[in-house]
């Protein structure tokens, strides 16, 4: 694995790990990000992962580029022979659309399949959380059909309700605030992805598998007055 380590200003260095979106890529991001962070190097405050890259922050004043760029082709050389990494499961309730979803019709006909055949393509696989960004919370999810590649909105939504699930190209994701958004708006989930005032104030984080599972109405129903009441329990396995 040969690797790209370039500064980026004054107190970044970033690692490339890669130049394509794939799990195995992925996977050596997380396993590198572990390293930094279990090695705890004096003057290097954060890691943060992205799809193919590592950006790690750091002190000049402590520890010197020259000298962290050279530990870190250490680590990301010794990769090679690591064995895969246990990734976090979160199994995500979603009910599909109707007022929640007003998109999945738009993809069925753009695919030419049905509603419920969207629902199941969409359910189906383990997806991987290669990113957190956009907003506190939201994952950029890989893993997705190919039948379910579907462009974002000529013209964005001025409003997109927090919980929204929804697809953009050839990855799908979850918004995790109210925001706007050209997303293709498919379900919403009654679980809340961002908790400001909680210890922990998101509920994913980079590297996590996500598995959606379709729900009534009803059940959104009972699961978000759980969650009101604090007594939901997100099942994570």
């Amino acid at each position: 694995m040969n690797s790209v380590i370039k500064p980026l200003g004054d107190q970044g260095i970033r690692v490339e790990l890669g130049n394509v979106i794939s799990p195995l890529i992925n996977q050596r991001v997380h396993q590198l990000v572990e390293a930094v962070e279990s090695s705890k190097w004096n003057g290097v405050f954060e890691a943060v992962p992205a799809y193919t890259t590592v950006t790690v922050y750091y002190n000049p004043l402590i520890i010197s580029y020259e000298l962290l760029k050279k530990r870190l082709r250490e680590k990301a050389q010794q990769l090679l022979s690591s064995v895969a990494i246990k990734r976090r499961k979160v199994i995500l309730p979603v009910f599909y659309g109707g007022d929640f979803g007003p998109d999945l019709e738009y993809i069925a006909k753009h695919h030419s399949i049905s509603e419920e055949d969207v629902i199941r393509f969409h359910t189906e696989p383990n997806y991987i959380t290669y990113m957190i960004g956009f907003s506190p919370g939201f994952p950029y999810l890989g893993g997705m059909v190919d039948k379910l590649t579907t462009p974002r909105k000529k013209n964005p939504r001025a409003m997109v309700k927090a919980g929204s699930v929804g697809i953009a190209g050839s990855q799908t994701g979850v918004y995790s605030v109210d925001s706007p958004g050209g997303w293709q708006i498919i379900g919403r989930t009654p679980v809340p992805l961002f908790q400001p005032k909680e210890e922990t104030p998101t509920l994913f984080k980079a590297g996590d598998l996500i598995t959606f599972q379709s729900i009534s109405k009803k059940e959104f129903e009972e699961i978000s007055l759980q969650c009101k009441n604090g007594t939901y329990e997100a099942a994570v396995l």
